[in-house]
């Protein structure tokens, strides 16, 4: 997926990044090769319902918070899968705008 390398570069360097992201799992929200731009994001600033860019088990996902607890936030795709509890430090980016 070059479009993570490209999106965790622009991050790191304190810039948003704009990606064309591939898969299904958030279609009705994100559908796939939309074009994504991914803001930095204090994790303190998440709120449920973002669309956050995330390290999820060794791997990077754009996903939606579906609930905050202490240092933690749960993380689900918008098909109906949770996918569990993920640390606040790993919260990379937020998506704020998409586009065809």
């Amino acid at each position: 997926m070059s479009w993570v390398k490209d999106a965790i570069n622009n991050l790191q360097a304190g810039g948003a990044a704009q990606v064309r992201p591939v898969g299904g799992s958030m279609r009705g929200r994100i559908e796939s090769g939309q074009l994504v731009t991914i803001s930095p994001i204090s994790a303190d600033a998440v709120k449920i319902d973002d669309v956050v860019f995330i390290r999820w088990k060794g791997n990077y996902i754009l996903h939606i918070v579906r609930d905050i607890s202490d240092d933690r936030f749960l993380i689900g795709n918008n098909i109906g899968k949770i996918n569990g509890w993920a640390d606040r430090t790993n919260v990379l980016g937020v998506v704020t705008a998409v586009e065809d």
